[in-house]
C-alpha cells in the first residue's frame, strides 16, 4: 500500500505541513454516537465555544443514544444546546436507538451512501456527514470543503478566495486516495 504522508510530502505547500507534524493517522472513534453528537455540537460554532459546550454536555449527560433521550432538556440548554441542536441530538439518537445508524451500518456503505444516509437525520447535513467519515470511519479519501478551516487554510497556502469550493475541490485530486489526511494537515495549518 502507497503511504500516505509520503505522496503528501510531494506536494509543494502541504509537504512543510507534513513535515512539521509528522504522520497523523486516521483512527475511528471509539463511540460512534458520541462522535456524531460532537460533530453537532460544533456546527457554526467557534472552536473555542463548541468546546465548552461539548464539555458542559459531557459533563452533565450521560452521551449515549439512550442518555441524551432521557436528558432533561432543561439541563441540555443549560449546557449550552440551542433547542435546534437539542433536536438534532436527539433525532440522532432515535436513529441509532432503532438501529438505524450504527458504525457497521455506515462502514458497509460507500462514502457517498453513508454521506446519503446521514443526511436523511434532520441536523446532520453535508459538513457533520463528512466529519463522521473522517473521525467515525476513518475514511482515508474524504475533502470536506464544507468546512471553514479547510476553505481558510486553501486560501493561505494556495492563493483561492474561500467561496472557491469547486476550484478547491479539483485542486484537491492530486491527494485522491489520502484527501482525509490532506484535510487533517490542512486544519494544522490553521490551527
Amino acid at each position: 500500500m502507497d503511504d500516505p504522508h509520503a505522496r503528501l510530502r510531494e506536494d509543494p505547500e502541504l509537504g512543510p505541513l507534513v513535515e512539521e507534524h509528522g504522520p497523523i493517522d486516521l483512527d475511528p472513534a471509539d463511540e460512534p454516537f458520541e462522535r456524531l453528537v460532537v460533530s453537532v455540537i460544533n456546527q457554526q460554532l467557534s472552536t473555542e465555544s463548541a468546546a465548552a459546550i461539548r464539555e458542559r454536555v459531557f459533563e452533565q449527560c450521560e452521551v449515549t443514544p439512550a442518555g441524551m433521550l432521557a436528558a432533561d432538556e432543561t439541563v441540555l440548554r443549560e449546557a449550552g444546546l440551542s433547542s435546534q441542536k437539542t433536536e438534532y441530538v436527539r433525532n440522532l439518537a432515535r436513529e441509532f436507538e432503532a438501529g438505524r445508524l450504527s458504525r457497521e451500518r455506515l462502514a458497509a456503505m460507500s462514502n457517498d451512501e453513508a454521506v446519503a444516509a446521514l443526511t436523511e437525520v434532520k441536523g446532520v447535513g453535508t459538513w457533520t456527514a463528512k466529519m463522521a467519515l473522517v473521525f467515525v470511519l476513518a475514511r482515508e479519501d474524504v475533502f470536506p470543503v464544507e468546512d471553514l478551516g479547510i476553505r481558510k487554510a486553501m486560501a493561505v497556502l494556495y492563493g483561492f478566495e474561500e467561496d472557491e469550493r469547486e476550484a478547491m475541490v479539483e485542486h484537491a485530486e492530486r491527494w485522491r486516495p489520502y484527501r482525509s489526511y490532506a484535510s487533517r494537515y490542512l486544519w494544522r495549518a490553521v490551527d
